[in-house]
């Protein structure tokens, strides 16, 4: 029986830098396809921005035709402006994909950290050290939101694989790790 390809949009919301990846996974082998950022930092309004996400993010659907799609759930800080700010850009992103037919799951900064490293409280950076162990792939890129992006899709890819549909799970990364030899880079 042939293994059903899947591609994942994963995007990381912000209306200064907005992170978005694209994965395709096959069975248990998990492509990067493409990476980056969309750069608003010298936009002034924010209707610009929204509108500058909404139209890049449908291009880019259109190219890479994404079957699902992810993005990372704000975290709350104390500015209220800013998360403001945020779930505008969160909206758009989610307007998308909805008018591109995909389902969009969410998922917190925790649990992404965790799917990616094995700890919830891991930095970006350690996020992005341990992706190009997961994720085969070229990770050049200047900005860690195009990183949290691909931990993002990465975090829906194990969402949706074997543990959902009644295989294999594990009670941490060790022990994935120890059923899993070929996957540890």
């Amino acid at each position: 029986m042939p293994k059903k390809t899947k591609i994942i949009l994963g995007v990381d919301p912000g209306s200064i830098l907005l992170g978005y990846a694209f994965l395709k996974a096959t069975g248990q082998k998990v492509e990067l396809l493409s990476m980056g950022v969309l750069d608003m930092r010298k936009m002034e309004s924010q209707s610009q921005k929204m509108s500058f996400i909404y139209s890049e993010l449908d291009r880019l659907i259109q190219y890479y035709e994404p079957s699902t799609g992810a993005l990372e759930d704000p975290f709350y800080g104390k500015n209220a402006q800013s998360m403001l700010k945020l779930g505008r850009a969160q909206g758009a992103v989610m307007a998308v994909m909805g008018n591109h037919g995909l389902s969009v799951a969410e998922y917190s900064p925790r649990s992404i950290k965790k799917a990616v490293t094995g700890k919830g409280a891991a930095s970006k950076e350690q996020v992005a050290a341990m992706l190009p162990h997961l994720v085969k792939g070229d990770f050049h890129h200047d900005f860690l939101d195009a990183t949290d992006a691909v931990g993002v899709a990465y975090c829906h890819y194990l969402q949706g694989s074997s543990a959902s549909k009644g295989g294999k799970r594990y009670k941490g990364w060790g022990d994935f790790l120890n059923n899993n030899p070929k996957r540890k880079g």
